[in-house]
């Protein structure tokens, strides 16, 4: 009995993560001829070919990168490595459209860069546009979605396994193939799952840089239904596809049981200390430092300028106003988040549940639909019912559909940290007459913390920034820093929108280090 309302449960959250889907398929009905003429014309799939392309390099390059900056300042001895990985995470907190602002901005002539570089005889810099644009700008802000995992999952190993690798003889890099890497691939998976999603879902660098998704495509079309409904079906079957075939490809590992224990000690570079160092504040300086440096400049221009036009909003109260608007209702959603996936996540890898698989296939799914298909479907839904119609731009709503859209972000941090719980642990409560509820608070959920809290950190950033479902959905007066953004953005007023940016990314790195990073270094 307890099994089969464990199913039902499983089922219901799946049901609800799969509303924006339902919504579009309902949306489509009686346009299946029409639908059919729409996906195989050229105008869907050239954007198709270039969003799986751009998908796909966004992919494999930030798997590299993030696994890469996550080794380098979790376990290896590099001068300032604390300080490199807190830096190392704040490109995730600009939104794509800003850091991609930026960047164009700083390149352009008259730019920050050009001004630098101009003393130096450099001159004529290229220009950053199409496919390699989009995918310099992609990978360069959203390689922490791989960063984050993969950290949680090395700071979580025990020193043991490395030291039986070393006693049988293998060397570092034996030792971190044959052993580390088996252990952290679901986490570098996982991570890249979510940049592929993202990357399918963005919408504001690949309309900056004049490449052609199906996301751009979408919002080009969005006052026409029979135009921007084929094109977010074959979006979310995309995205259906994908999410189902790393579920597949997962499910064949077995399942790689880590047992918690002290931390391993820091692998020791030798002469590359210096080097790695260098090269991990190149990349901070060209993802981090280098944008922010554009958006400081925009606001001293402003403040210096005198122009009305340009003129900055100084009083604290409207600033302080959409930044605690921002922080409760993202933290509230990612609460939300981990409560609703946390179910599917430890039935999934139990394997407990049936209905398990295909609820974390909708859940991660999601992630891939624009955010204001998202809001359309909540809408849509609320507005069905006089119950449903209560809760219509209030912000309850907006915080389910944070949660709705950014739960994919929670799950896959959820599932690795629950495949890394051994079953014996629970097993020896059990035999001790610990009942569940005791056994999963006292035994699993030390264990699973650092990866939820990962999840979690990472669904408050992404809702921070979220603006189609804010725009949408929340109720009237209310602000937040990424409304503030853009409605700076849509004045024209780059010196406000790089003040609201700059206090954006401040915040969200503070709760970035108090969720994800501070609680990964104490555990």
């Amino acid at each position: 009995m307890a099994s089969r309302l464990g199913g039902l449960g499983i089922a219901a959250i799946g049901l609800l993560f799969a509303a924006p889907l339902a919504y579009l398929v309902v949306r489509s009905v009686g346009e299946a001829g029409r639908l059919g003429e729409f996906i195989v014309a050229d105008t869907t799939l050239v954007p198709l070919v270039r969003t799986v392309v751009l998908a796909a390099a966004v992919g494999l390059t930030t798997a590299a990168l993030g696994t890469a900056v996550a080794w380098a300042t979790v376990r290896c001895d590099v001068p300032g490595r604390r300080v490199l990985r807190a830096l190392a995470v704040v490109p995730i907190v600009l939104p794509s459209f800003v850091g991609a602002t930026a960047l164009l901005a700083g390149f352009a002539r008259g730019g920050l860069v050009a001004d630098l570089l101009g003393p130096l005889g450099v001159d004529g810099l290229p220009r950053i546009s199409g496919f390699w644009g989009a995918w310099f700008v992609l990978s360069l802000f959203t390689y922490p979605l791989v960063l984050l995992p993969v950290a949680a999952r090395l700071t979580g190993l025990p020193a043991s396994l490395e030291e039986s690798g070393r006693l049988l003889g293998g060397s570092p890099w034996t030792v971190a193939r044959t052993v580390v890497w088996p252990q952290v691939r679901s986490s570098v998976a996982a991570g890249a799952l979510l940049v592929v999603l993202y990357t399918i879902s963005d919408f504001g660098v690949v309309s900056l840089m004049r490449y052609g998704t199906l996301t751009q495509q979408i919002y080009l079309a969005k006052l026409d239904p029979t135009a921007w409904l084929p094109l977010s079906l074959v979006l979310a079957a995309l995205a259906l596809i994908v999410t189902a075939g790393e579920r597949l490809t997962v499910r064949r590992e077995a399942r790689r049981p880590l047992v918690r224990g002290p931390a391993a000690s820091a692998v020791r570079l030798g002469r590359w200390r210096w080097p790695v160092a260098g090269m991990l504040a190149a990349l901070v300086a060209v993802a981090v430092v280098g944008p922010l440096a554009v958006l400081a400049s925009w606001v001293v221009r402003g403040a210096t300028s005198g122009s009305e036009a340009v003129a900055l909003r100084l009083d604290p109260t409207d600033l302080v106003g959409p930044a605690v608007s921002t922080v409760t209702t993202s933290t509230a959603a990612a609460v939300l988040a981990v409560v609703l996936v946390l179910p599917v996540a430890r039935s999934l890898a139990r394997g407990h549940q049936r209905t398990a698989p295909v609820a974390s296939v909708l859940v991660v799914a999601g992630y891939a639909l624009p955010g204001l298909v998202v809001a359309l479907a909540l809408v849509f839904w609320s507005l069905s019912s006089d119950l449903g119609a209560v809760l219509y731009q209030t912000v309850p709503l907006l915080v389910l559909a944070y949660a709705l859209h950014f739960g994919a972000q929670a799950m896959r941090g959820a599932t690795v940290a629950t495949e890394s719980v051994p079953d014996r642990l629970a097993d020896a409560a059990r035999s001790l007459g610990a009942r569940p509820w005791r056994r999963f608070r006292s035994v699993e959920l030390p264990l699973l913390m650092p990866g939820l809290l990962a999840g979690a950190g990472l669904v408050v950033v992404s809702a921070m920034k979220e603006l189609p479902a804010t725009l949408l959905l929340a109720p009237a007066g209310f602000s937040t820093l990424a409304t503030s953004i853009w409605s700076a953005y849509e004045f024209g007023s780059y010196a406000q929108m790089g003040l609201d940016a700059l206090v954006l990314a401040a915040v969200s790195g503070v709760m970035t280090w108090l969720v994800v990073l501070r609680r990964a270094e104490s555990t």
